[in-house]
């Protein structure tokens, strides 16, 4: 069987481009389980266009080294740059996002219309993911963060950013830490006492655009069910949404993940 040239681009747990003979699913399975470079958790990959060219990234090298093995198997992986891949990264050649869990069990994204009306003065989490690693609060609609993140000049920004809004209702923690100041945080990588303060901090300074709560984005214990709207690719002029299906329809469609989300 003749086998297509794929281009993968790697988000979490780390970021690459890789050329790569094996489907998503495949992929997900060696990445995860199949290669002798030990990894355990979640996985977030790109589909790119096989045409996406630029002359940062020696792709057409890559792919001329893809070929299957004497026995016959496919060429599993060949990497193509681990540096500053999002930055180079053309967002209209970017086909589908994966997601998998740590069992392997994948969910396809497809590209949606960002069409999400936001509450003024709402203080909402974001995850900065790739190339970016951290945990955010911020008043920012999805959209705006992006934007705000990428702008040239801003000293916690990057050129291109992959980021997810996370569902966690502000108010309501500080309600139940109020009642309960030995009450967990809503992700057991936060202390409960420092969201607190970063809340009221933000409350302080309605003017302050952001304000750290991790200063890494650990995404492989944040399970998928918080995922709030979908995945964000953003630069400063333009951005390419991946909408997140609800848990029902995930467990309706893709019970296997749903298991493990």
């Amino acid at each position: 069987m003749e086998r297509k040239n794929r281009l993968y681009q790697i988000l979490f747990p780390n970021q690459a481009l890789i050329a790569s003979q094996l489907n998503p699913e495949e992929f997900a399975q060696h990445y995860l389980v199949g290669s002798t470079r030990h990894y355990s958790g979640k996985l977030a990959f790109a589909e790119i266009d096989g045409s996406f060219r630029h002359p940062y990234f020696k792709i057409d090298e890559a792919f001329a080294e893809l070929k299957p093995h004497p026995d016959g198997t496919p060429k599993r992986t060949k990497f193509i740059c681990s540096y500053r891949v999002m930055e180079h990264m053309d967002f209209d050649f970017i086909l589908k996002l994966y997601l998998t869990t740590s069992e392997g069990a994948v969910l396809e994204l497809s590209p949606g219309v960002y069409d999400k009306t936001h509450q003024p003065g709402f203080l909402r989490t974001y995850a900065e993911i790739a190339p970016l690693s951290m945990l955010v609060l911020s008043p920012l609609s999805m959209p705006d963060f992006g934007t705000f993140i990428t702008e040239p000049g801003n000293p916690k920004g990057a050129p291109k950013l992959f980021y997810a809004q996370i569902d966690l209702n502000t108010e309501e923690f500080l309600e139940t830490f109020e009642k309960n100041p030995f009450a967990q945080a809503p992700f057991s990588f936060l202390h409960p006492s420092k969201l607190r303060d970063a809340i009221l901090g933000m409350r302080d300074e309605p003017a302050k655009s952001t304000k750290g709560l991790s200063l890494f984005c650990p995404l492989d214990q944040i399970s998928f069910k918080k995922i709030r709207h979908g995945f964000m690719f953003a630069s400063p002029d333009r951005y390419k949404f991946f909408p997140m299906p609800s848990p029902q329809e995930i467990e309706a469609k893709n019970f296997k993940f749903w298991q493990g989300m």
